[in-house]
C-alpha cells in the first residue's frame, strides 16, 4: 500500500470519528444565526434613531432656529422633520416585524423568504437615507439661494455670477453633495453591510439544505 492509499484510509476513519449532523440540527443553527443577525438590525435602527433625536435636540437650539428662520427654512425643516421621522418610525416597525416573523419561523423555506425580506427591506432603509439626504441638502440650498436673490438689492453684484461662475458652483455643489452622500453610504455599508453579508451566507446554506 503506498502513502496515498495510507492518506485516504487516514481520511476515511477521520470522517467516521466526525459527528454527523442531521437536517433539523443545521437548520437550527441556521436559523439561530439568522435570528441573532434580525435582531440586531431591529436594535441597530433603534440605537440610531435615538441618536439621531439627541443630535437634533441638542443641534437644533435657538441659534439654529434663528438661522433658519432668517432663511426662511423654518417651515421647511419642521415639514422634514416630519416625513424623516414618519417614514424612519415605519422601517424601525418592518425591522421588528421581520424580527418577530423569523422568531415564529417553523421551515427552511419560509426562513429564506423571511431572510430576503429582511434584506429588502435593509436596502429599502438605505437607499431612503441617501436620497432623503439628497432632496433635503438640494432643496434646503435652493430655498437659501432664493430668499438670497430676493432680498439683495437690484444693483449689488453680490451672487451676480455670469454663466461660467454658475456652472463652476453648480459643480461645487454637487461634488460636495456627492462626497457627502457616499461617506453616507460608507458608514451604512459598514453598519448593514456586516449583517447583510452574513443573512445571505446563511441564504445560502439554507438553499444547500433544501436541494
Amino acid at each position: 500500500m503506498d502513502n496515498l492509499d495510507l492518506l485516504k484510509e487516514d481520511w476515511k476513519k477521520q470522517e467516521r470519528n466526525l459527528p454527523h449532523l442531521t437536517y433539523d440540527e443545521i437548520y437550527k443553527m441556521i436559523w439561530k444565526r439568522s435570528h441573532s443577525i434580525v435582531k440586531w438590525i431591529f436594535i441597530i435602527s433603534i440605537l440610531e434613531f435615538l441618536l439621531g433625536t439627541v443630535l437634533n435636540i441638542v443641534l437644533a437650539d435657538d441659534d439654529y432656529w434663528n438661522r433658519m428662520k432668517e432663511f426662511d427654512l423654518t417651515e421647511f425643516t419642521i415639514g422634514a422633520y416630519i416625513v424623516s421621522y414618519s417614514i424612519t418610525f415605519y422601517f424601525i416597525f418592518k425591522f421588528y416585524k421581520n424580527y418577530r416573523r423569523i422568531s415564529t419561523t417553523d421551515s427552511a423555506s419560509r426562513l429564506m423568504k423571511n431572510i430576503l425580506k429582511t434584506r429588502k427591506t435593509v436596502k429599502y432603509y438605505i437607499a431612503f437615507v441617501l436620497i432623503s439626504s439628497g432632496i433635503t441638502f438640494l432643496v434646503g440650498l435652493f430655498l437659501i439661494i432664493r430668499n438670497h436673490m430676493l432680498t439683495i438689492e437690484p444693483t449689488s453684484t453680490d451672487m451676480q455670477f455670469d454663466t461660467m461662475q454658475w456652472l463652476l458652483f453648480i459643480g461645487a455643489i454637487l461634488l460636495i453633495l456627492g462626497i457627502f452622500l457616499a461617506v453616507i453610504w460608507l458608514i451604512y455599508r459598514v453598519i448593514y453591510g456586516i449583517l447583510l453579508r452574513r443573512l445571505n451566507k446563511n441564504y445560502k446554506e439554507l438553499k444547500k439544505l433544501e436541494m
